[in-house]
């Protein structure tokens, strides 16, 4: 998390810095978070469901989403953290369809 006078305001991926830096030969040591972080924080409420985070992120085009209760920062969910979730929730399948 990136804070400002002790409030988040941001976060930085890796990818965000492989896209936002390396991907575009930035010189690391020069480059400030400022322009790699995504702003405002994508946030998700701690009731909601894992459904409700997935679409989210695809509506954000974002893979991490800091998880809140209410105002307070409790949590982050990863794209990879729901694919395991739903990898180990799901009924195998044989066949073709």
């Amino acid at each position: 998390l990136v804070e400002r006078k002790g409030i988040p305001v941001g976060i930085i991926t890796d990818t965000a810095i492989v896209h936002k830096a390396v991907g575009l030969k930035k010189n690391l040591d020069e480059t400030k978070v400022e322009s790699l972080m995504t702003s405002p924080l994508p946030t998700i409420q701690l009731a909601q469901t894992s459904h409700d985070a997935l679409d989210l992120m695809g509506d954000l085009g974002v893979r991490h989403l800091i998880v809140c209760d209410g105002p307070k920062i409790v949590g982050l969910i990863s794209a990879r953290d729901l694919l395991v979730y739903f990898g180990s929730v799901s009924e195998p399948r044989i066949g073709v369809d």
